[in-house]
């Protein structure tokens, strides 16, 4: 039996994105964005209120990273979701992480994270329900401890951080159980076969 439990964001699994800007000085500042997703091949969005000091500082330089968690930066990860730069004028420093910039935007790369997404603005999405921060990916930088043999980021040596909105938990992504475009090939026969 099933049981209801209201309206809440019951999506799970839900990635620790740390985003970073610049602000007119070149001071960093990051924030811990948990509403995050890949909107297009080459296109990110962040679902983040405009008063945010990232937010506002993206909106001045039209630039911005997106790091992935991962369980050992999870301190710093959560304090960049529980400190806010609108109070804190070095809120990055005192995190102890590094920065340095990016080669292909004006943007902020945190060194300690192992994948960062560096994206110029792409647009705002401003309706009654939403605002959205678009970005258009334009590189993809990871530690080298992170690929693999094909070249291709491995997913398990990221050991990236969900978020669990359920209780407010962090856990880290595991092991591989299948194969996505190949998992449901046996169902698609039968299902085919039944035409």
């Amino acid at each position: 039996m099933r049981k209801n439990l209201g309206s809440m964001p019951a999506l799970f699994p839900m990635p620790v994105a740390i985003v970073a800007a610049y602000d007119e000085k070149g001071t960093v500042n990051a924030m811990n964005a948990a509403w995050a997703m890949i909107n297009d091949m080459d296109k990110i969005s962040l679902f983040i209120d405009e008063e945010h000091k990232t937010t506002q500082n993206i909106l001045k330089t039209k630039a911005f990273t997106v790091s992935i968690a991962d369980v050992s930066n999870m301190e710093s990860a959560d304090f960049f979701g529980i400190a806010t730069g609108n109070k804190m004028a070095d809120k990055f420093e005192k995190s102890g992480c590094h920065a340095e910039k990016s080669e292909f935007v004006n943007a902020p790369v945190i060194t300690e994270y192992p994948v960062t997404l560096e994206c110029e603005l792409a647009e705002i999405v401003e309706t009654e329900n939403m605002y959205a921060v678009v970005g258009k990916i334009i590189n993809v930088s990871a530690d080298e401890n992170v690929v693999g043999d094909d070249g291709k980021i491995d997913p398990t040596k990221v050991k990236a951080l969900i978020f669990d909105q359920f209780k407010s938990g962090y856990y880290v992504v595991g092991k591989k159980v299948g194969k996505a475009w190949n998992a449901g090939k046996e169902l698609m026969k039968k299902a085919a076969a039944s035409d």
